[in-house]
């Protein structure tokens, strides 16, 4: 299944001391790919489909529609193109495998938009009338990429049609992008296509564009990011801070210039706090949909740098030592393969985080990270020294914490580990919808311990599940309400078995408390339950388990338990969960194929029990996971920071008023959840 990792044959560690990537070893990787897709297709004029791993969940399989035979065709077709524009811009005459690249997409390109070659795929009013049950097609999607690729390279392939050949294009190209569209990110895909035609001198519709553009914009929130339907995710960033800034180029600045200036505003707005989201090896967290897409998240980077004037407003040395970072994240692992091309997966083979709008060659839309080999050798994301932002500015020990209020999200960068941890706000999934809760409602996501789906009914990784006397259910938190950062806390609300028909007083909820400690988070979470008896769990981090050390430790009425061993590819991992009040215990889960990095996984969590319908017992609990790359032992006060908690009602059981937390180091921090109700946003 697996083929060699990709080991970079062009290294310089002066221009690059991080990484040692260079614009050479990018157009290297960029070839790397390529070949693995080549050497699946076995005649010129077969397409771009890929062998699948996995058939049931992705597209298509026995239950779709047969127009997504074509849907597969195209994406396939335009996602690989994202990989070879940019180094056809850079080496016209480049073969593959065997095949002039050139010439391959030349042919392709023109057969996917001619009606009746056995490679078209299939036109918007062909489509209308084939499928009644939706009203906007993946093809609309896959154009956009296409426009983008031919502008890229757009001397060596667009240039070299006659224009009757161009007519053929243009004329599939205008029929998706003037029609319908899904209200969110989509619209970009139309716009693109619009843009091109206007730059090409074809007519288009300049009020569906102006719609479009006007209707994206007012889904901004704040700090550079959108809303993409309820939730926030990659999507802004491989979406919307990358699609307008290209937009603004080809058409926003000359024709829509109020419009344009705002996507290019919020846009250097994502610049001042975009590289924190990523950790210190430049790696990309795992969280929300598409996460098969991976470093594709480096794209809005690339795209912020056709804006005018981005000089002033990016970092160029630590954009390209992020983007640098997360690709060698990915293409260097050796379980990212299938038959030569990315896997459905995050790093390996993961159905767990498969979509149904998937298919073999949805992976490739990585390839937006390419984008930067359309900037010449002498830009200066390429001539600049790499360096590492706000890493290099980190004192020992030391976290920086980014609150944005706007899209909830709050990242920790810990100088400790070199790992950020993400945590989120504002999300609302069904209580029945797993797939996205891993994906948005875990209480944090960790750069070097992806996110673990679930090991058994009762217990989650980084998941509260509740097991009550009212319901034979297992209830999850599926909606994250948000309250924002105080003196260094993070407050939020867990609903658990959240649903908008019923009223909030009758769903169990936790209000949430944590801050960053150096390895990891301390929670102090208040349980507002009213239904017992019941059962209460909290996991951890998955644990890769390939070979694990499990060690048990006691301090006073502190339990904790840590757990040693490597990854999938023989990284040394730790990870230590303590509790500290309110809980009763701690304890394993052993599972095998919910761990996104290894077949096998441990999953520690705490539990707890409780009876009696009515009670003044703990309503704190206080639980802390670190992490880290080194099987080095956490010393004792990392495990046990805590040297005292004090509450202020005299049971001592957090039932009201601020909990006082105080520390080995001597510091003490005030944790009070008064007034939360009225600030929290969804």
């Amino acid at each position: 299944m697996n083929q060699s990792k990709w080991i970079p044959q062009y290294l310089d560690n002066c221009l690059s001391p991080y990484s040692g990537l260079t614009r050479q070893s990018w157009l290297e990787a960029g070839k790397f790919l390529l070949n693995g897709i080549f050497q699946n297709i076995k005649n010129f004029e077969d397409p771009v489909v890929m062998p699948r791993h996995e058939t049931e969940i992705s597209y298509p399989n026995k239950n779709s529609a047969p127009h997504k035979i074509q849907a597969e065709y195209f994406e396939g077709l335009a996602r690989s193109f994202f990989i070879a524009a940019p180094l056809l811009k850079n080496e016209p005459e480049l073969e593959i495998a065997g095949y002039s690249l050139k010439n391959y997409y030349k042919s392709h390109i023109l057969r996917a938009c001619t009606e009746g070659d056995k490679l078209w795929v299939l036109s918007l009013k062909y489509m209308q009338e084939h499928d009644h049950e939706n009203k906007a097609f993946q093809q609309t999607v896959e154009m956009a990429a296409l426009v983008i690729c031919l502008w890229v390279c757009r001397s060596v392939i667009w240039e070299s049609y006659t224009r009757q050949e161009k007519d053929v294009i243009a004329a599939f190209i205008s029929e998706y992008a003037h029609g319908n569209t899904i209200p969110h990110n989509w619209r970009f895909f139309n716009m693109l296509g619009l843009a091109f035609l206007h730059m090409e001198g074809y007519p288009i519709d300049k009020e569906i564009m102006r719609d479009h553009a006007a209707s994206l914009l007012s889904l901004y929130v704040g700090d550079g990011w959108y809303r993409d339907g309820h939730a926030f995710d990659y999507y802004s960033c491989w979406a919307f801070n990358l699609y307008a800034p290209i937009w603004n180029v080809w058409y926003g600045y000359q024709e829509e210039p109020y419009l344009a200036a705002r996507f290019e505003e919020n846009s250097r707005l994502l610049m001042k706090t975009y590289g924190d989201f990523f950790d210190k090896d430049g790696f990309t967290n795992m969280w929300g949909r598409s996460g098969i897409y991976r470093n594709g998240a480096t794209s809005a980077f690339i795209g912020h740098l056709f804006l005018n004037g981005s000089a002033q407003s990016v970092n160029y040395g630590w954009a390209r030592r992020i983007a640098s970072g997360s690709l060698l994240q990915f293409l260097g692992r050796d379980d990212l393969w299938y038959q030569g091309i990315p896997v459905l997966g995050f790093y390996r083979p993961f159905a767990p985080m498969i979509q149904d709008y998937s298919c073999a060659e949805s992976p490739l839309w990585m390839a937006k990270a390419f984008l930067c080999l359309y900037f010449p050798e002498d830009h200066p994301f390429w001539t600049e020294t790499e360096n590492n932002g706000s890493w290099e500015q980190l004192m020992p020990g030391q976290n920086k914490v980014t609150t944005l209020n706007g899209p909830a999200l709050s990242y920790i960068n810990h100088q400790a580990n070199g790992i950020t941890e993400l945590r989120t706000g504002k999300v609302l999934k069904a209580a029945t919808d797993e797939r996205g809760m891993w994906n948005y409602a875990k209480l944090v996501y960790n750069t070097k311990f992806p996110w673990e789906a679930k090991p058994v009914p009762e217990v989650e990784s980084q998941q509260y599940v509740l097991y009550d006397g009212q319901s034979t259910e297992y209830k999850k938190g599926n909606a994250l309400f948000w309250a924002g950062e105080k003196d260094e806390v993070l407050y939020r609300r867990a609903y658990l078995g959240y649903s908008a028909a019923a009223e909030k007083l009758w769903t169990p909820s936790i209000d949430l408390a944590d801050m960053a400690m150096p390895y990891g988070i301390l929670r102090i979470d208040r349980i507002r339950f009213f239904a017992k008896p019941l059962r209460l769990t909290l996991g951890a981090y998955g644990f890769p388990d390939n070979t694990t050390e499990i060690i048990h430790q006691q301090k006073s009425r502190a339990k904790a338990i840590i757990l040693k061993g490597y990854d999938h590819m023989g990284k040394p991992k730790q990870l230590a969960m303590t509790i500290f009040a309110g809980w009763q215990d701690l304890d394993i889960v052993a599972s095998s194929g919910t761990n996104a990095d290894s077949e096998k996984s441990l999953v520690v969590y705490a539990h707890l029990k409780r009876e009696k319908q009515y009670g003044y017992e703990p309503y704190v609990l206080v639980s802390q996971v670190i992490t880290k790359e080194s099987l080095e032992d956490f010393s004792e006060h990392e495990i046990f920071p805590l040297k005292a908690i004090t509450y202020a009602d005299p049971e001592q059981c957090g039932g009201y008023g601020p909990v006082v937390l105080s520390f080995h180091d001597g510091s003490q921090k005030e944790v009070n959840y008064y007034g939360l109700e009225g600030n929290l946003s969804e």
